[in-house]
């Protein structure tokens, strides 16, 4: 069995980068991204290197980038809520900004009580379809420093990774009537709310508002996908390296605690995509 100790050494294989398809140029906050709401519970930091995301009694923050994409990579380095974050939500996505048909992946960074794992959930909607929630413990404290989130879309998969080690893979199964986001492009967004009625078992554990105000830390944006307008496609397409897919399996086997397509109460019989 893997540690979380032994997990390093493999990444240096591991590793298999989505290749770049715009401007070599890093993403920035200011030219690359703008608030969506509550612009002065977003701070610049450290010269505009760092983000900083505020959460009070008052409001909540969130940003997006100023283009949308279709097909790419794109990451973030992100140092979570850190001491009784229950009730808070940190969420970094892709969406299409549409309503009924609406396509989204979804990182959704679920706060704790202290002492307790935090909980990262993904989800996938595709022409408006979502309910393909996953769930997995973090090995590390994210609060204590930046680990890098990553969205990978592709024709053919979606991948999520955390510090380059794969937590989800949702492959392309339109052949069994599955629907896959590919049609339209997405804009990047990331949040900070209070969701206390449902992200720390179930809704169990509540905000502590004697705790606030609530920070959450973001820097090193790197957008690697084709803006739109811009080329129809990005074709580069890699497998999962056999380093890549042990980590895959560690993860899975040791620190996921949800995943849909086990729960029988709400699929008495399981979604096509799960049997592919």
């Amino acid at each position: 069995m893997l540690t979380s100790r032994a997990i390093a050494p493999i990444l240096v294989t591991a590793l298999v980068l989505y290749p770049a398809v715009v401007s070599s140029r890093p993403a920035s906050f200011l030219e690359d991204f703008h608030v969506t709401w509550a612009d002065s519970h977003i701070r610049q930091l450290e010269g505009g290197r760092v983000i900083q995301l505020v959460l009070d009694r008052n409001s909540g923050c969130g940003f997006a980038s100023k283009r949308q994409y279709l097909f790419g990579r794109v990451s973030m380095k992100i140092k979570l809520v850190s001491g009784d974050s229950a009730g808070t939500v940190t969420a970094f996505y892709m969406n299409s900004n549409t309503d009924q048909i609406r396509d989204e992946l979804d990182f959704e960074f679920l706060g704790n009580r202290s002492g307790q794992p935090y909980t990262v959930q993904t989800n996938i909607y595709a022409h408006g379809k979502g309910d393909r929630e996953q769930r997995v413990n973090l090995w590390f404290d994210p609060s204590q420093d930046y680990h890098t989130y990553t969205i990978l879309w592709s024709h053919y998969e979606i991948r999520f990774y955390v510090d380059d080690v794969p937590i989800r893979v949702f492959k392309n199964s339109e052949a069994r009537g599955v629907p896959y986001p590919k049609a339209q492009p997405m804009g990047i967004y990331s949040t900070l709310w209070e969701a206390d009625d449902w992200a720390t078992r179930g809704g169990l554990e509540k905000i502590d508002w004697t705790k606030a105000p609530f920070y959450a830390y973001y820097k090193d944006f790197d957008i690697e996908g084709c803006p739109v307008p811009g080329p129809s496609s990005c074709p580069s397409y890699s497998q999962l390296s056999p380093a890549q897919a042990r980590l895959y399996r560690w993860v899975r086997t040791n620190h996921m605690i949800y995943d849909y397509c086990q729960d029988r109460r709400r699929y008495p019989v399981p979604p096509p995509e799960c049997n592919a």
